[in-house]
């Protein structure tokens, strides 16, 4: 498969709501499928929401109530992998025989079932999960929420000809660990974000250059009408909520910096692109950094891929 059917989907979360965004997910997948992808990416935590409120309600107050009770909400609302939470999509997966991204909050029973992590779950055309990415370093206000990941989900994955791997928001601007993607032959890099047109439209294109492989960044749109009455406290979210705070950006840059999609903003929907590989070789000819420009025996990176937890039982 030297070419490659890729769609974008570009979408609002049905917010701090994990069955309806579920469904609204599903009705992507089948969209894409429909235009015979074979790849869809979903933007940052859409499943089921970034954390949009911690910016506007006061977030950092310590032991406060509010603060309390929208973090249980989300909790309650986020994906428990064990307990099923992707099987429906994962079905969905190989009936259509589609490669998925995913951007999800994750409630790991690795981890005790409590904290909640930024994680991007790669789901292959079989069904299968081949990989949890567990954001490395939440940002900012983030880790108010999100619990710091680890090294494990630095995987890259084989569809055709091509090998995928992908970073959450501002991990891409972690040089390490784009380079530990770029070191098993990654050659689509998906990047995912909660939604902003600035965070894209530089990144994307310099990504390209940088790797010679397709860059594609997915992003999602929020604003001040999905804060719904079922989340606790959305009247004080409504109150000091900006009309639009995420406006999307979603784009694809070919390997040699130029772009096959721009980035689009305030607009929802499946953006498709056509990959083809032979673009990679022909801009690797003069420049691969893993690759003939590398100097392995003078710098070298080390990286840890063991899934971290707490405690080791020996029954």
């Amino acid at each position: 498969m030297n070419e490659l059917k890729v769609g974008l989907a570009q979408i609002s979360s049905v917010w701090l709501n994990k069955e309806k965004t579920i469904l609204k997910v599903l009705d992507y997948i089948n969209q894409a499928a429909i235009d015979k992808c074979k790849l869809v990416v979903f933007g940052e935590a859409v499943l089921p929401a970034y954390p949009f409120w911690l910016s506007i309600t006061d977030g950092a107050v310590f032991n406060d109530q509010t603060q309390k009770e929208i973090h249980a909400h989300y909790i309650k609302n986020a994906v428990c992998i064990t307990d099923g939470d992707l099987d429906r999509i994962c079905k969905l997966a190989k009936e259509k025989s589609i490669a998925i991204y995913l951007g999800t909050i994750e409630r790991p029973a690795d981890r005790g079932g409590h904290s909640l992590y930024c994680t991007l779950v790669y789901i292959d055309a079989d069904g299968n999960i081949r990989s949890t990415h567990r954001k490395i370093r939440p940002t900012y206000e983030e880790r108010l929420a999100w619990s710091a990941g680890d090294g494990h989900g630095l995987q890259t994955h084989k569809l055709g000809n091509f090998m995928l791997g992908g970073l959450n928001c501002w991990e891409n601007w972690m040089p390490l660990s784009r380079t530990a993607l770029y070191a098993q032959g990654e050659n689509i890099h998906v990047a995912v974000w909660p939604g902003c047109v600035r965070n894209t439209i530089d990144i994307t294109p310099f990504i390209a250059k940088e790797s010679r492989s397709y860059s594609i960044g997915v992003c999602g749109l929020f604003g001040k009408e999905q804060i719904t009455s079922d989340i606790p406290h959305y009247d004080k979210m409504q109150e000091h909520c900006p009309d639009i705070i995420a406006d999307g950006g979603t784009c694809i840059a070919a390997p040699n910096g130029e772009w096959l999609i721009a980035p689009i903003s305030h607009q929802e929907g499946l953006f498709v692109a056509d990959l083809d590989i032979q673009k990679v070789y022909e801009e690797r000819q003069n420049f691969d950094p893993v690759g003939h420009y590398s100097r392995p025996d003078v710098t070298k990176l080390m990286v840890n891929r063991e899934r971290q937890s707490l405690v080791t039982f020996e029954d």
